[in-house]
């Protein structure tokens, strides 16, 4: 489904050690776009749901819903930290697959 980087990893489970409210792990969500591909998400989770694929990375449980996981096939979550900031990152090799590249938005 999807792989987590090591220092993603790491920083998740210090996020999820900080939660003052019980939290079992992290959910990966996907929503399909027009032309700038489709559009990722993170929010803690505090259960998992039916029809959920779940999968542990260091320790740190999560949890992609049967919509988002075809938009997250083979995608990977890495943290990047740069003198502009710093954040977690989704990079899916389906993204310009799917795209098909053309266009159905009717902007052009």
């Amino acid at each position: 489904m999807l792989t987590v980087s090591d220092v993603a990893s790491r920083k998740l489970g210090e996020i999820l050690a900080a939660q003052g409210e019980p939290v079992v792990g992290l959910r990966v969500h996907a929503m399909a776009g027009c032309c700038s591909g489709p559009s990722y998400g993170m929010s803690l989770a505090t259960e998992s749901a039916p029809g959920d694929w779940s999968g542990e990375f260091g320790g740190v449980k999560l949890f992609v819903d049967a919509d988002s996981a075809p938009l997250l096939e083979g995608a990977s979550i890495d943290y990047i930290e740069t003198p502009q900031g710093a954040g977690f990152t989704i990079e899916s090799p389906n993204a310009a697959a799917r795209h098909g590249g053309g266009c159905g938005c009717g902007g052009h």
